[in-house]
């Protein structure tokens, strides 16, 4: 199976962007769905998560109240909604997807086998 990201792109501070990711190929019984981000020099970090049966959802402190993960089941998507962007928030975003990770270990990427090809998301002062 194949995650593939897109919706990124160039956007001014406290400007909106929503990402995407659709898994293609083989549908798997998800057991929790990520983003993450990676800026210049910095170690990938969690953004926000999403039990794929339930719908609960996780943030990151810094993204809490700005960010929005949400699923769309029957299309084996999910997505990102950004609102209140910083330039701090500047990175590049990447979808991931677990079959087992437990809740504890969600903001650790080494949980995820499955990940997206990363999209740029650039927050300009």
């Amino acid at each position: 199976v194949q995650l593939q990201a897109s919706g990124g792109g160039l956007v001014q501070t406290g400007g909106s962007l929503r990402l995407s990711c659709a898994a293609a190929g083989r549908t798997f019984s998800w057991r929790y769905m990520a983003w993450f981000r990676q800026a210049p020099g910095r170690e990938r970090e969690f953004v926000a998560a999403i039990r794929w049966r339930g719908g609960d959802t996780y943030y990151a402190d810094r993204v809490k109240g700005r960010f929005a993960i949400s699923r769309a089941n029957a299309q084996n998507a999910f997505s990102l909604q950004m609102n209140s962007l910083k330039p701090e928030d500047t990175a590049v975003y990447y979808c991931a997807g677990s079959l087992g990770v437990i809740l504890s270990a969600i903001r650790d990427p080494g949980q995820y086998g499955y990940w997206g090809q990363g999209t740029q998301v650039t927050v300009s002062s």
